[in-house]
């Protein structure tokens, strides 16, 4: 017979211990989400006012407003997709959990 050395070998027990049995992966992590819906106010609310800025000419001239555009647009970007994230985790679409929100916080 031949030698077999188990040492690493993974049995079904080893993988049910891998998942963290303390963690429930589909709680919404209310702080990320809330971050997350904050940057797509924000972010909305400054691209709205860099346009207005810019057709306006608040400042003297259109670089203020498009700066502010820029700047509410790097705001809106990642609220946005990480709102979505959530909306379709808290709806049960297929491919979406709030375990794909990072929450180090």
């Amino acid at each position: 017979m031949a030698y077999v050395d188990h040492t690493f070998s993974i049995s079904d027990e080893d993988i049910k211990n891998m998942e963290s049995p303390n963690v429930d992966q589909n709680r919404p992590p209310i702080k990320v989400i809330s971050l997350a819906v904050s940057l797509l106010v924000f972010g909305s609310l400054g691209i709205v006012i860099g346009v207005v800025m810019a057709c306006n000419r608040v400042g003297g001239d259109r670089a203020h407003g498009v700066s502010f555009a820029i700047l509410g647009s790097i705001l809106f970007i990642p609220g946005f997709y990480y709102t979505r994230v959530a909306y379709h985790a808290y709806k049960g679409y297929k491919g979406f959990s709030f375990a794909n929100i990072v929450d180090d916080a």
